[in-house]
C-alpha cells in the first residue's frame, strides 16, 4: 500500500472529509544538488497541491493530519497502460504496416514505420484515458489519524505565549 500524509481542510455532516495532499518530487535527494537541471525545474514548480474528498467514519477537525493509503496495484496498472500499451502498439503497427505494404506493393519500411507510429500514438492515447479512469475510480483510504501538527510559531491562538 502506498502511503501519503494529507491535511484535513474541511468536513461535512454526511461523513465526508476534504483533504489536501502536497505533491512531492524525488528531486533534492541525490548528490547532484544544485548542478541538476531537473532539480531546478522541480523547484520552479514546487508547492503543488491536490485536493479531494473521501469517506470518513469519524469527524476530523480542520488541520488534522491523516495518513492515506492507495493500493499499489492501481499505480502499477496505470503505469502499465501508459508505458507498455504504446510499446505493444508500436510492434503491432509495424507488423500490420509490413503486411499492408506487401498487399499494396508499396515501400515496406515507410509503411511499417508510419503504421507503427499511428498505432503507438493511438495506444498511448487510449492507455492514458483508461489510466485516468482507473486512478479516478481508486479511492484512497484513511489508515491513521496523526493528530494536529506541532506549531513552531507562538501566537495567542496557541496559548503558548505567557508573560
Amino acid at each position: 500500500m502506498m502511503e501519503q500524509v494529507a491535511t484535513v481542510i474541511g468536513s461535512d455532516a454526511d461523513g465526508w472529509v476534504t483533504v489536501r495532499v502536497e505533491m512531492k518530487s524525488a528531486c533534492n535527494h541525490c548528490s547532484q544538488g544544485e548542478s541538476c537541471g531537473t532539480s531546478a525545474v522541480a523547484k520552479a514548480f514546487t508547492g503543488r497541491y491536490q485536493e479531494f474528498s473521501l469517506p470518513a467514519v469519524e469527524h476530523y477537525s480542520t488541520g488534522t493530519l491523516l495518513r492515506l493509503g492507495l493500493p499499489e496495484s492501481v499505480i502499477l496498472k496505470a503505469a502499465a497502460l501508459v508505458y507498455l500499451l504504446p510499446l505493444i502498439g508500436l510492434f503491432i503497427g509495424g507488423i500490420l504496416g509490413g503486411s499492408i505494404a506487401q498487399l499494396t506493393g508499396t515501400n515496406s519500411d515507410a509503411t511499417s514505420m508510419l503504421m507503427a507510429l499511428m498505432v503507438a500514438v493511438a495506444a498511448w492515447y487510449f492507455g492514458k484515458r483508461r489510466a485516468k479512469v482507473l486512478e479516478g475510480a481508486a479511492q484512497p483510504v484513511i489508515l491513521a489519524n496523526l493528530g494536529r501538527p506541532m506549531s513552531t510559531e507562538c501566537d495567542d491562538s496557541n496559548h503558548c505565549c505567557h508573560s
